[in-house]
């Protein structure tokens, strides 16, 4: 049997974000958002990764992922990292994903995310969603804002999760952190005894079905700050998959509760830099204000889009915003903000305008300079001329 911790442990060194473990395959590992076969590791065998599995599951658990094959597991490996294992069934075989988790949190200024976070993270109520696709960073995100709340207020908060990510310890509140099918059956059954349990703040690790969404808005009604994520791309397709989880004839109430519980979305990326050290995050933030409420209630959500570009005074900026702030920054390229802009024919003109506007200016300072330079010239000296013999005689 391989050695996967060793793996792990390098792979953690690399500043990996993933380690796969395949059959049939050499193991792997995802660095800068990039798949990387790991050299000097044999090729697995089915009965590589079945043993891998065995070794951290419990006879039960493995009776279960027996009958059905998708089993989620979080682990620590002492002073290395957090891991959360997806184990799966690959032509019917074992394959294993290992989530590389930090052990110590990161919080929102190391991650160099927008200051607004941090008053987001303070609302006293109300309902605030991280979205993205997989692998985004939402995960790390939710838990800098955790970190900021557990820090700087003194309250009960509470996580359900499939499986716990990352750990946090009791600082200035207390954080009660529960795996679903090892401390709980299910999201459900959590959020629904999660409110006897005295909760100042609840996160939840996704919204997966209307019954989950539905408590969610209820948590956030009563006086709670709920945090979750979906996997959505922008603030409007976020409220697109909410509204429409629900039957028609509910959707105007929906709209309703939305616009009162609502208090934020965050759809992030992350881009690789220019510089090829890690990635950044590029986030649209929408906050709920007065006109978005409004917006909301009326479900007209696609006007939002350019309420939240004209929003910076509310600390509110769109996906292309984000990147083009990357990009006039110097942390990302041309060809990566367009890449991932939300709208390319937007970034297009937003990027050509700003090399007209840099190129005016660099003619500008040539003109300055070249005008200084003539100023600073020494000037010639007037020779006088001698004297004509006429002048002499007179």
């Amino acid at each position: 049997m391989i050695d996967w911790r060793e793996l792990v442990k390098w792979g953690a060194e690399q500043k990996a974000s993933d380690v796969f473990f395949k059959p049939g395959s050499h193991p792997a590992v995802r660095v800068k958002g990039q798949i990387q076969l790991v050299d000097g590791w044999p090729e697995l065998t089915p009965q590589d990764t079945e043993d891998i599995t065995r070794g951290m599951l419990s006879d039960r658990e493995w009776e279960r992922f027996l009958d059905y094959p998708e089993k989620d597991v979080g682990m620590t490996i002492e002073g290395v990292c957090r891991l959360r294992i997806n184990i799966y069934k690959e032509r019917d075989h074992i394959a294993l994903v290992m989530r590389i988790i930090p052990i110590v949190v990161q919080t929102i200024a190391d991650l160099d995310l927008p200051p607004v976070l941090a008053d987001i993270s303070m609302y006293p109520q109300g309902m605030v969603l991280v979205t993205g696709p997989t692998g985004c960073g939402k995960s790390t995100t939710l838990a800098a804002m955790i970190d900021h709340v557990n820090k700087n207020r003194r309250a009960h908060i509470v996580t359900i999760e499939d499986p716990i990510e990352y750990v946090h310890s009791d600082i200035k509140g207390i954080v009660s952190q529960r795996a679903v099918g090892i401390d709980t059956a299910s999201f459900q059954d959590s959020l629904k005894y999660t409110m006897r349990q005295s909760p100042d703040v609840i996160l939840i690790g996704e919204m997966r079905d209307v019954e989950t969404m539905a408590v969610a808005m209820q948590a956030a009604e009563t006086g709670h700050l709920v945090f979750s994520t979906v996997h959505t791309t922008s603030a409007y397709d976020t409220m697109e998959r909410i509204i429409n989880m629900f039957p028609p004839h509910e959707k105007p109430q929906i709209c309703l509760r939305l616009s009162q519980s609502l208090r934020a979305v965050l759809s992030q990326s992350l881009v690789p830099r220019a510089d090829a050290v890690g990635r950044a995050a590029a986030m649209e933030i929408m906050t709920v204000t007065p006109t978005i409420q409004k917006l909301i209630e009326e479900g007209k959500t696609s006007e939002m889009y350019d309420v939240i570009a004209e929003g910076q005074h509310w600390g509110m900026q769109t996906k292309n915003q984000a990147l083009f702030r990357l990009y006039i920054d110097g942390v990302i390229d041309e060809e990566t903000a367009m890449f991932y802009a939300g709208n390319r024919t937007e970034m297009r003109q937003m990027i050509r305008r700003f090399e007209m506007e840099k190129a005016d200016e660099e003619r500008r300072q040539r003109e300055i300079e070249r005008r200084r330079a003539r100023a600073a010239a020494p000037t010639a000296p007037t020779q006088t001329a001698p004297p004509s013999a006429e002048e002499g005689t007179a």
